[in-house]
């Protein structure tokens, strides 16, 4: 670390604290110049390969599950809190697994679970497009499989 006023690399910590669970601010004053300035040090995580239906490969990207459970619960009553929390559940549970490849389906499940619990409309939305429901009757299915489960 170096002074981004004098480049001098003699700093002390002045204060220190959390400014959420991954990121931690530090403010540091330069015994050189004697000015102040505020750092940020996040946990860099490994990051995980999502294994796609047809065999692909990309990396994990949270704002994909964001954006799937968000248009599930459009014109619906849940808060955008709610929804980062399931978002933050799910990504959790990924980076708690004993893998760093992890199929798309496995994800998929965890959304369907996690709104199943939420609310049923946003649900059946999900699964509708997670399920590629191709008649009426597969949609009728899957209501008389969530009727079961109450």
């Amino acid at each position: 670390m170096i002074c981004p006023y004098c480049d001098s690399d003699e700093l002390k910590v002045v204060d220190k604290r959390s400014s959420d669970e991954k990121t931690f601010r530090r403010r540091r004053e330069c015994e050189k110049c004697n000015k102040r300035f505020t750092t940020y040090e996040r946990v860099e995580l490994v990051p995980l390969t999502i294994i796609k239906r047809d065999g692909r490969r990309e990396e994990f990207d949270r704002n994909k599950i964001r954006l799937g459970i968000m248009k599930a619960c459009e014109k619906r009553s849940i808060s955008q809190e709610k929804i980062e929390k399931i978002v933050d559940e799910i990504e959790n549970e990924l980076r708690n697994m004993d893998t760093t490849e992890i199929k798309s389906k496995i994800i998929g499940d965890m959304i369907m679970e996690k709104l199943k619990n939420l609310d049923e409309v946003a649900y059946i939305r999900f699964a509708s497009v997670y399920k590629k429901f191709k008649d009426i009757e597969s949609f009728e299915k899957e209501l008389k499989e969530l009727k079961k489960g109450e």
